[in-house]
């Protein structure tokens, strides 16, 4: 029982935590319009949220941690994603190295560190997947610009004021490195780079063609459209089927710390005991490179190619 409350007040502290980001984000939001209205913008009147995310901006960590967040269209500060990822390591530390073993204690930096590269894949694929589901509607709207005479980079620009988020803001980059000189095959390939998916590479490489040497681009896109909406169906059905196994390949991680923690409540003292010994280290490496093998595979069977 004592596992379980503890476990429940290191999510509370967590979550807590998240929370108190978010409301420091907030004020700092609302202290920087009020500093703008009232021209008072010097370094020193910023707040000391603000002032320790510029700090870290400067930074390579935070120049990488700041892309991340783009591509996955989060609106977080890295100081506030790097608190997350302290606090969480944290407290994983805390709870292995007293109810398991202190050389476990290890793993709560590794579990800090994934659970941020967790939160940032997830939010990128699940952009990745929006932008995709909105292809065959771009690709109608740009169908329809160009039948009715207007370029390509104009068309684009109306598309990106029509379609909702995530391709509004894609496309307004689109446009913006056009109006500010790039070529439209550049522009292009840096979304194509941005999004990173098979249909977006037919979509571009279609555009960009077009672009080049002309042709039948109305009929071109009507069709990809078409093919984009079957694809897309053919997607979801896929992902409705994998589903279960995605979630086994996740249980397995699971299934191996509570196997330890229920080991130590059995017999307490057990796991501290196995690393100190060379037979239950040679044990706990075995495991945990077979939960791993298993996670991994699981992983591999189910992933759908981008």
């Amino acid at each position: 029982m004592i596992v379980f409350v503890l476990v429940g007040a290191a999510l509370a502290v967590v979550l807590a935590l998240l929370g108190l980001g978010d409301l420091l984000a907030v004020l700092s939001s609302r202290r920087r319009l009020i500093a703008a209205v009232t021209s008072r913008s010097g370094a020193n009147d910023l707040p000391l949220l603000e002032r320790y995310d510029r700090l870290l901006r400067s930074t390579r960590i935070g120049r990488n941690l700041e892309r991340e967040l783009q591509l996955a269209g989060l609106d977080r500060r890295p100081i506030v994603i790097l608190g997350a990822a302290t606090s969480i390591a944290a407290v994983s530390t805390y709870l292995l190295w007293t109810l398991l073993a202190p050389v476990l204690g290890v793993a709560g930096l590794a579990i800090g560190i994934f659970s941020v590269r967790w939160y940032l894949r997830r939010g990128r694929e699940r952009r990745r997947e929006q932008f995709i589901g909105q292809l065959p509607e771009l690709a109608r709207v740009l169908a329809n610009a160009t039948n009715a005479g207007l370029s390509l980079a104009t068309s684009l620009a109306i598309a990106g004021d029509e379609l909702d988020e995530p391709a509004r803001s894609e496309l307004k980059r689109v446009s913006t490195s056009v109006m500010f000189g790039s070529d439209l095959a550049s522009a292009l390939d840096e979304l194509r780079d941005r999004v990173g998916s098979r249909e977006v590479a037919v979509l571009v490489s279609t555009l960009v063609v077009a672009s080049r040497s002309g042709g039948s681009l109305v009929n071109s896109l009507r069709d990809i459209a078409d093919t984009l909406d079957a694809r897309k169906e053919t997607r979801r059905e896929i992902r409705t089927t994998l589903s279960q196994s995605l979630a086994t390949g996740h249980l397995i991680i699971v299934l191996g710390f509570g196997m330890l923690f229920l080991l130590n409540v059995l017999h307490p003292g057990t796991v501290a005991l196995m690393t100190r010994n060379t037979v239950g280290q040679v044990a706990l490496v075995l495991s945990s490179g077979l939960f791993a093998a298993g996670f991994l595979a699981i992983r591999r069977m189910t992933r759908i190619e981008q």
